[in-house]
C-alpha cells in the first residue's frame, strides 16, 4: 500500500473519530476513547502507536520520557485526545509543542467531551521551521519527516 500523505491520514482519523464519537457519545474517560479510536484506525490498515514515549534532551541531558503522545499515526500524525466539557487554550499549546518537538507538520486535538464531534476537533499546524535553534530537542529513532514538510 503506498504511503498516504498527511492530509489523507488526517481524513481517516477524522472519519474514525466521528464514528467513535457517534457510537459512544460524550462523557467517557479519555482512555476509553483512546483504545477504541486506535482500534478503529488500525481497522483501516494504519499503524497506530498508543502512549508513545518521546525522549527529550535538555541542556545535554536526555530524559527517557519527556512526554507521551496519545496516538501517533504512521509515525507522522500526532493525535491528542481529551474528554472535557470545554478545551482550554493550553490544550492547543500542548499539541503545538509536541509537534515542534517531533518535527511534525500537523496534529489533531480531539475532545470527545464536546456535545458534537465538530465542536470537539481542532487541527493544529506547526509552521515553526527553526528546530536547530531550540535548546529542547527530541531524540527519535524513527524515520525523518522531510516528505511531510513539502
Amino acid at each position: 500500500m503506498p504511503q498516504m500523505d498527511i492530509e489523507a491520514l488526517a481524513r481517516v482519523v477524522v472519519d474514525c473519530g466521528f464514528k467513535v464519537h457517534t457510537g459512544l457519545g460524550p462523557g467517557l474517560l479519555e482512555s476509553v476513547y483512546e483504545v477504541v479510536l486506535a482500534h478503529t484506525i488500525e481497522q483501516r490498515g494504519l499503524h497506530v502507536q498508543r502512549q508513545c514515549p518521546v525522549p527529550i534532551e535538555f541542556e545535554g541531558i536526555t530524559f527517557a520520557e519527556g512526554f507521551r503522545a496519545d496516538l501517533l499515526i504512521e509515525g507522522r500524525l500526532l493525535v491528542e485526545l481529551k474528554s472535557v466539557e470545554q478545551l482550554a487554550p493550553v490544550h492547543s499549546k500542548q499539541v503545538l509543542t509536541y509537534l515542534r518537538l517531533l518535527c511534525l507538520p500537523l496534529g489533531l486535538l480531539i475532545n470527545f467531551g464536546a456535545p458534537t464531534f465538530k465542536a470537539g476537533i481542532k487541527r493544529i499546524v506547526n509552521s515553526h521551521t527553526d528546530f536547530a535553534a531550540s535548546r529542547l530537542r527530541v531524540h527519535q529513532a524513527a524515520s525523518h519527516h522531510a516528505e511531510d514538510k513539502e
